[in-house]
C-alpha cells in the first residue's frame, strides 16, 4: 500500500489510466475484427470501406502509445493484403 500522500494519488491515477487504455486496446481490437469480418464476408467494397475507417482508429491508437506503431502497421498490412486479395464482384 502506498504511504505519502503522493503515492496514493499516482495508485488513484493508474487504477483509471489503466481502465482508459484497456478500453483503447479493445476499440483497436474491435475496429481489426470488423475488417476481418467484412473480409470473411467476401464483400470486397465493404471490406474496403470497413478498412479505410479502421485504418483511422489504428493510427489514433498507435499515436497515443497505446499500442507500438510497429505492431499498428503490421496490423494494417496484413489486413490491406486481405482486402486486395479479394476477389473483385463481376
Amino acid at each position: 500500500m502506498a504511504n505519502s500522500a503522493q503515492a496514493r494519488k499516482r495508485a488513484r491515477q493508474s487504477v483509471k489510466q489503466r481502465a482508459h487504455n484497456a478500453s483503447q486496446r479493445s476499440t483497436f481490437r474491435t475496429a481489426v475484427k470488423r475488417v476481418q469480418k467484412a473480409i470473411l464476408a467476401g464483400d470486397k467494397e465493404a471490406a474496403r470501406r470497413i478498412f479505410e475507417e479502421s485504418v483511422a482508429v489504428i493510427d489514433r491508437i498507435a499515436d497515443k502509445k497505446i499500442v507500438h506503431k510497429n505492431k499498428a502497421a503490421r496490423h494494417k498490412s496484413r489486413l490491406s493484403a486481405q482486402v486486395k486479395a479479394l476477389a473483385v464482384p463481376a
